[in-house]
């Protein structure tokens, strides 16, 4: 692994915000940008901050600097916050990943190597569920294994563009900057549980109210997604986040649903006592330019058309008058 020099070097801050029903994401940003100009909002629930530039003012490193910035979530809003400091963006998401609310993880640029090799390859962005199989079926199972293997043989199994990309990532480079810009680039829906919810079958539930929210507002702005992404938040305040690109990007609550399924299944939940789910449609982009692939699916044609039915109802007579089946059970209304 190359090293590199001080002068190089970033620091970056990642945090994730145990937001209350009065306190948005965006409320947040005043308090960031005290920080450091450069702040990246992440819905629903996470920002990242480059205080490279910020650690002569304040005088305190980028691990002091998160904690600062902690205290002033908990003293100006009264919500905690994950957090991790780290020298890229990868390594510090990582890490905040790993993190409970209230407390910080820090990885040196000296620390980098050691924190990431043991780490499961399915944790490495842009390893999801297909590539981790692949790489598993071929004996590889942590990104220090991945990291090992020669670039053109990564290359040859995940293709030429995501060989590279993950072959470097496991490696611990990653020059993506903080984007400042307030590009909304997605949108999330959020459900939480009345209590930890341990049914399967209501975390279910909750994924198609999402899948349903997600889509109606989507179409009403004529957007579509190019991914999704699902966050499951569990009892002990843990998190865990899956994203998957859809084949095509879509606005369509069924085909939206479907992926969520999915990717649910793919965290292999046993008895989780899960607190709340967020749904995130990832790279919006105008539903003018998108396509879909014609099918011999006749009932998916058959569902869309009810879809265009429904949202003219609802747009007429309000959100809640025509909902799924599988919600409609009255002792178990989903807000």
């Amino acid at each position: 692994m190359t090293t590199t020099t001080d002068h190089q070097l970033s620091y970056i801050v990642h945090l994730r915000f145990e937001l209350s029903d009065t306190i948005l994401l965006e409320g947040l940003r005043p308090l960031l940008e005290q920080i450091s100009p450069k702040v990246q909002l992440l819905a629903p629930d996470s920002a990242v901050l480059d205080v490279t530039g910020a650690l002569r003012f304040w005088g305190r490193d980028a691990s002091e600097i998160a904690r600062l910035i902690q205290l002033r979530a908990a003293a100006h809003h009264g919500i905690r916050a994950a957090a991790a400091s780290a020298p890229s963006r990868m390594i510090a998401s990582m890490a905040c990943a790993l993190t409970s609310p209230g407390h910080l993880l820090t990885v040196g640029p000296d620390r980098v190597r050691a924190f990431l090799r043991p780490r499961p390859v399915r944790e490495l962005p842009g390893i999801g569920p297909t590539a981790t199989r692949l790489l598993n079926q071929h004996g590889i199972h942590t990104v220090g294994g991945l990291a090992d293997l020669p670039m053109a043989t990564v290359q040859r199994l995940l293709g030429a563009r995501t060989g590279r990309t993950v072959h470097d990532r496991a490696h611990g480079r990653d020059p993506r900057p903080v984007v400042t810009e307030p590009v909304a680039r997605s949108a999330s829906a959020e459900h939480r549980f009345p209590r930890d919810e341990l049914d399967r079958t209501q975390h279910r539930r909750a994924l198609l109210h999402l899948a349903g929210q997600l889509g109606t507002r989507m179409r009403a702005d004529r957007q579509v997604a190019a991914g999704v992404t699902i966050t499951v938040r569990y009892a002990d305040g843990s998190a865990t986040t899956r994203t998957r690109t859809l084949p095509e990007a879509t606005h369509h609550t069924m085909l939206l649903a479907r992926c969520v399924y999915d990717l649910y299944e793919t965290l292999g939940l046993q008895r989780a006592r899960v607190r709340g789910i967020t749904l995130r449609g990832e790279n919006l982009s105008s539903a003018e330019h998108s396509t879909r692939q014609l099918t011999f699916d006749h009932s998916l044609d058959k569902a869309l058309l009810i879809e265009a039915v429904q949202d003219r109802a609802r747009r007429r007579y309000g959100t809640d008058v025509i909902k799924p089946a599988a919600l409609a059970e009255p002792h178990h209304k989903l807000r």
